[in-house]
């Protein structure tokens, strides 16, 4: 029953991911490279968190 409040970090990991890949995009289209780069690599750390949790 308590369990019901509480959030699911995969969701949280998830939209974090997806809102890291946009940033990056943005910065694409806008020019700045270095930008992009740091923020793929952010989004990539996420993403192999997310496969962690999903393994096990």
């Amino acid at each position: 029953m308590f369990g019901l409040f509480k959030s699911d970090p995969m969701k949280k990991l998830q939209k974090d991911y997806e809102r890291k890949l946009e940033q990056a995009m943005h910065a694409a289209r806008n020019g700045d490279m270095r930008a992009n780069a740091s923020l793929t690599e952010e989004a990539e750390a996420l993403r192999a968190e997310i496969e962690r949790l999903k393994a096990g």
